[in-house]
């Protein structure tokens, strides 16, 4: 008798996973999020991308950092070149992160 290992997820995956499991024959369950829980789960994997990042940086774990952020930005009804415009915008009134600047204090009266 063989015994089973049931592996527990309740985590958002890619689109083809799905298709990717069938194709490999495995026993698999899985739902389709509200909207209120996608939300949630964007956020989730969000964080869980970006500390694989941390982990292990590459240019995959950036991949996968910058997909989920442009499923975010569907979700919240931006297209690419709306962020874009904000980015531009911010780093013309600010800069951007090129010289390593670190503040260390700002005197206040």
């Amino acid at each position: 008798m063989t015994t089973k290992m049931v592996l527990t997820y309740d985590k958002l995956v890619r689109d083809k996973i799905p298709d990717i499991l069938r194709a490999k024959e495995k026993e698999f369950s899985y739902r389709v999020a509200n909207d209120g829980e996608y939300w949630d789960k964007l956020c989730e994997k969000l964080q869980e991308e970006v500390t694989e990042f941390l982990e292990k940086p590459s240019i995959e774990e950036l991949a996968d950092i910058q997909q989920v952020l442009m499923a975010i930005q569907d979700r919240m009804g931006f297209c690419h070149m709306d962020l874009e415009i904000i980015r531009t915008e911010k780093a013309i009134q600010r800069g951007e992160f090129e010289r390593g600047y670190i503040l260390e204090s700002v005197v206040e009266e």
